[in-house]
């Protein structure tokens, strides 16, 4: 193959000239593109692996993202056990130990951590060590309360079988069944009185069903009124002593099913749901007296309700409202 021969235009002698090119020249030459040709490499590199993932990168990254979905589900899933483990040391302190007179389980002990500081250092420099010690710390707690309430419901147990009569005569129960409860209409704390119109407290709850719905002793005990008062609004009007300063109030029924005197037990029926007295619709005002004392029935429908819906009464129990 000839050689290439090159030749450039001279405008003062107006003839072609050969041009010579030394060897350093075309070194030079050569060397620019090699070194173009590496700069574009390296560019094209370096878009691809941060701009195009590869196959294990892909992988990966669908990994990490389940990972974050479960972790999350698990954390949602804590935070419930957690409530209900609320739930359960609240009646624990406020109600069970109460009533058996004994005293509550100091915060200091539920609260108590476990291990001692170092125990989470195995945990410490990885790129998620905050969420895997947060999620430690609180499975831990959890584990922990658990153990202390496991170990308080086996002190109450003890104390039940020792007060057998006691449990039998609480007001345990709901006074009207499930389904024939509407709603709750007024919980117990201040509200806008239905018929007067001003703010008054509320002693009880107010079961929201039709007339004629059953009523029922909500423990052990002895009637001691059953009649139609006019002066204090409550129409016609139950009332149990259950002993151990127990005492609950059934009112604006229809009608009754009990006498004055009469023994009755837990779940008896006792009158139905009316309309009378100061009332604005049918329904049962139900309250609990402790020592002559007006409490908040919510307290005590342990018996036959779970916890998750327990723990709804109790949040709603304080609020301010005028539904009737």
């Amino acid at each position: 193959m000839a050689k290439k021969v090159k030749y450039h235009f001279n405008p003062i002698s107006l003839t072609y000239e050969l041009i010579h090119i030394r060897f350093w020249d075309r070194l030079k030459k050569m060397l620019g593109f090699i070194t173009s040709g590496m700069v574009f490499s390296a560019v094209a590199v370096t878009v691809m692996f941060y701009f195009f993932p590869s196959p294990r990168e892909k992988g990966l990254k669908r990994e990490i993202e389940q990972y974050k979905l479960q972790y999350e589900i698990l954390n949602d899933r804590m935070n419930r056990v957690q409530r209900v483990i609320a739930d359960l040391e609240q009646r624990d302190d406020n109600i069970y130990r109460q009533i058996f007179e004994s005293e509550p389980i100091p915060s200091s002990i539920r609260k108590a951590g476990i291990g001692g500081v170092d125990r989470y250092e195995a945990l410490e420099g990885y790129n998620n060590s905050e969420v895997l010690i947060e999620t430690t710390r609180k499975l831990d707690q959890i584990t922990g309360q658990l153990y202390v309430q496991s170990k308080s419901f086996d002190e109450l147990f003890k104390l039940a079988k020792s007060k057998d009569e006691l449990l039998r005569s609480m007001p345990a129960i709901q006074p009207i069944s499930k389904k024939d409860l509407k709603f709750i209409g007024s919980f117990f704390g201040y509200r806008i009185h239905p018929i007067y119109k001003v703010k008054k407290f509320h002693e009880g709850l107010d079961f929201v069903a039709s007339i004629g719905a059953r009523v029922y002793a909500t423990g052990d005990g002895v009637v001691t009124h059953a009649a139609r008062n006019i002066a204090d609004g409550y129409g016609n009007k139950i009332i149990i002593n259950h002993g151990f300063g127990y005492q609950t109030v059934y009112a604006h029924l229809s009608g009754f099913k009990v006498r004055e005197g009469q023994k009755v037990k837990r779940g008896d029926l006792i009158g139905l749901v009316g309309n009378t007295g100061l009332s604005s619709g049918p329904h049962l005002h139900y309250e609990v007296l402790r020592n002559n004392v007006q409490v908040n029935p919510v307290f005590y429908f342990f018996s036959d309700m779970e916890p998750q819906k327990f723990l709804e009464l109790v949040e709603q129990s304080p609020n301010y409202n005028k539904d009737e």
